[in-house]
Protein backbone atom coordinates (compact mmCIF):
# COMPACT_ATOMS: atom_id res chain seq x y z
CA UNK A 1 0.00 0.00 0.00
CA UNK A 2 1.30 3.44 -0.90
CA UNK A 3 1.87 6.03 1.79
CA UNK A 4 0.02 9.31 2.17
CA UNK A 5 3.24 11.17 1.33
CA UNK A 6 2.19 12.24 -2.20
CA UNK A 7 -1.06 13.81 -0.93
CA UNK A 8 0.75 15.65 1.86
CA UNK A 9 3.49 16.73 -0.54
CA UNK A 10 0.96 18.04 -3.07
CA UNK A 11 -0.44 20.33 -0.39
CA UNK A 12 3.00 21.89 0.14
CA UNK A 13 3.96 22.37 -3.49
CA UNK A 14 3.09 25.74 -4.94
CA UNK A 15 1.80 26.18 -8.47
CA UNK A 16 2.20 28.66 -11.22
CA UNK A 17 5.73 28.25 -12.46
CA UNK A 18 7.05 25.44 -14.67
CA UNK A 19 9.21 23.83 -11.98
CA UNK A 20 6.33 23.68 -9.49
CA UNK A 21 3.97 22.29 -12.14
CA UNK A 22 6.52 19.58 -13.03
CA UNK A 23 6.90 18.67 -9.35
CA UNK A 24 3.11 18.48 -8.94
CA UNK A 25 2.84 16.24 -12.01
CA UNK A 26 5.53 13.90 -10.64
CA UNK A 27 3.69 13.66 -7.32
CA UNK A 28 0.38 13.00 -9.10
CA UNK A 29 2.02 10.19 -11.10
CA UNK A 30 3.20 8.69 -7.82
CA UNK A 31 -0.21 9.14 -6.19
CA UNK A 32 -2.54 7.94 -8.94
CA UNK A 33 -2.87 4.48 -10.40
CA UNK A 34 -2.60 6.13 -13.83
CA UNK A 35 -2.07 9.71 -14.99
CA UNK A 36 -2.40 10.08 -18.76
CA UNK A 37 -0.22 12.22 -20.98
CA UNK A 38 -0.98 15.95 -20.78
CA UNK A 39 -3.56 15.48 -18.01
CA UNK A 40 -3.88 18.52 -15.74
CA UNK A 41 -5.00 18.38 -12.10
CA UNK A 42 -5.31 21.72 -10.33
CA UNK A 43 -4.95 22.06 -6.55
CA UNK A 44 -6.39 20.93 -4.30
CA UNK A 45 -7.33 17.35 -4.92
CA UNK A 46 -8.53 15.25 -2.00
CA UNK A 47 -8.67 11.46 -2.09
CA UNK A 48 -8.60 8.41 0.17
CA UNK A 49 -5.84 6.40 -1.48
CA UNK A 50 -4.96 7.72 -4.92
CA UNK A 51 -3.91 4.39 -6.38
CA UNK A 52 -7.56 3.59 -7.25
CA UNK A 53 -7.74 6.67 -9.51
CA UNK A 54 -7.05 6.47 -13.25
CA UNK A 55 -7.01 9.76 -15.18
CA UNK A 56 -6.92 9.64 -18.98
CA UNK A 57 -4.83 11.66 -21.39
CA UNK A 58 -5.67 15.34 -21.91
CA UNK A 59 -8.15 15.36 -19.04
CA UNK A 60 -8.50 18.57 -17.03
CA UNK A 61 -9.52 18.51 -13.35
CA UNK A 62 -10.09 22.00 -12.00
CA UNK A 63 -9.65 23.34 -8.47
CA UNK A 64 -10.90 21.81 -5.21
CA UNK A 65 -12.12 18.39 -6.33
CA UNK A 66 -12.78 15.41 -4.05
CA UNK A 67 -12.23 11.87 -5.36
CA UNK A 68 -13.14 9.36 -2.62
CA UNK A 69 -11.47 6.29 -4.09
CA UNK A 70 -12.31 3.40 -1.76
CA UNK A 71 -13.01 1.60 -5.04
CA UNK A 72 -11.84 2.47 -8.56
CA UNK A 73 -12.50 5.83 -10.16
CA UNK A 74 -11.80 5.63 -13.89
CA UNK A 75 -11.76 8.96 -15.71
CA UNK A 76 -11.42 8.72 -19.48
CA UNK A 77 -9.55 10.85 -21.99
CA UNK A 78 -10.35 14.49 -22.69
CA UNK A 79 -12.71 14.76 -19.72
CA UNK A 80 -13.41 18.23 -18.30
CA UNK A 81 -14.07 18.38 -14.55
CA UNK A 82 -15.04 21.82 -13.23
CA UNK A 83 -14.18 23.24 -9.79
CA UNK A 84 -15.64 21.64 -6.69
CA UNK A 85 -16.72 18.37 -8.30
CA UNK A 86 -17.02 15.41 -5.93
CA UNK A 87 -16.82 11.77 -7.00
CA UNK A 88 -17.71 9.18 -4.35
CA UNK A 89 -17.21 5.42 -4.32
CA UNK A 90 -17.82 4.87 -0.59
CA UNK A 91 -21.35 4.15 0.59
CA UNK A 92 -23.18 2.71 3.60
CA UNK A 93 -26.16 0.41 4.20
CA UNK A 94 -29.58 2.06 4.13
CA UNK A 95 -30.67 -0.05 7.10
CA UNK A 96 -29.95 1.99 10.26
CA UNK A 97 -28.99 -1.03 12.40
CA UNK A 98 -26.50 -2.24 9.81
CA UNK A 99 -25.12 1.28 9.39
CA UNK A 100 -24.55 1.58 13.16
CA UNK A 101 -22.23 -1.43 13.00
CA UNK A 102 -19.84 0.69 10.94
CA UNK A 103 -20.47 -1.30 7.78
CA UNK A 104 -19.20 0.41 4.66
CA UNK A 105 -18.69 -0.71 1.10
CA UNK A 106 -17.62 0.91 -2.13
CA UNK A 107 -18.74 0.78 -5.74
CA UNK A 108 -16.64 1.79 -8.78
CA UNK A 109 -17.27 4.98 -10.75
CA UNK A 110 -16.54 5.32 -14.46
CA UNK A 111 -16.43 8.62 -16.35
CA UNK A 112 -16.01 7.87 -20.05
CA UNK A 113 -14.13 9.88 -22.71
CA UNK A 114 -15.20 13.43 -23.52
CA UNK A 115 -17.47 13.95 -20.49
CA UNK A 116 -17.87 17.43 -18.98
CA UNK A 117 -18.85 17.59 -15.29
CA UNK A 118 -20.12 21.06 -14.38
CA UNK A 119 -18.98 22.91 -11.27
CA UNK A 120 -20.04 21.51 -7.92
CA UNK A 121 -21.60 18.39 -9.37
CA UNK A 122 -21.58 15.15 -7.38
CA UNK A 123 -21.19 11.65 -8.82
CA UNK A 124 -22.48 8.92 -6.51
CA UNK A 125 -21.08 5.39 -6.00
CA UNK A 126 -21.55 2.84 -8.77
CA UNK A 127 -22.33 5.38 -11.52
CA UNK A 128 -21.09 5.27 -15.12
CA UNK A 129 -21.33 8.41 -17.25
CA UNK A 130 -21.23 7.69 -21.00
CA UNK A 131 -18.96 9.29 -23.61
CA UNK A 132 -19.43 12.99 -24.39
CA UNK A 133 -22.20 13.48 -21.81
CA UNK A 134 -22.49 16.87 -20.11
CA UNK A 135 -23.59 17.12 -16.47
CA UNK A 136 -24.85 20.57 -15.48
CA UNK A 137 -23.36 22.53 -12.59
CA UNK A 138 -24.65 21.48 -9.18
CA UNK A 139 -26.19 18.25 -10.43
CA UNK A 140 -26.22 15.05 -8.36
CA UNK A 141 -25.70 11.95 -10.52
CA UNK A 142 -27.28 8.98 -8.75
CA UNK A 143 -27.74 6.64 -11.74
CA UNK A 144 -25.89 5.77 -14.93
CA UNK A 145 -26.09 8.27 -17.79
CA UNK A 146 -25.84 7.14 -21.42
CA UNK A 147 -23.46 8.68 -23.96
CA UNK A 148 -24.18 12.02 -25.64
CA UNK A 149 -26.81 13.54 -23.35
CA UNK A 150 -27.19 16.67 -21.25
CA UNK A 151 -28.28 15.90 -17.67
CA UNK A 152 -29.05 18.43 -14.93
CA UNK A 153 -30.62 18.64 -11.50
CA UNK A 154 -30.88 16.76 -8.22
CA UNK A 155 -31.17 13.98 -9.02
CA UNK A 156 -29.65 14.49 -12.48
CA UNK A 157 -32.18 13.92 -15.25
CA UNK A 158 -31.58 13.78 -18.98
CA UNK A 159 -33.06 16.87 -20.63
CA UNK A 160 -31.87 16.29 -24.20
CA UNK A 161 -29.55 14.44 -26.52
CA UNK A 162 -26.36 16.09 -27.73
Amino acid sequence: MRSALPVASLARVGYGNAQQEAERTDLLKELCGHLGKAAVVKPTIRCDYGYNISIGARTFINYDCVLLDCNTITIGEEVQIAPGVQIYTATHPLDAAARRTGAEYALPVRIEDGVWLGGGSIVCPGVTIGCNTVVGAGSVVTKDLPPNVLAVGNPARIIRSL
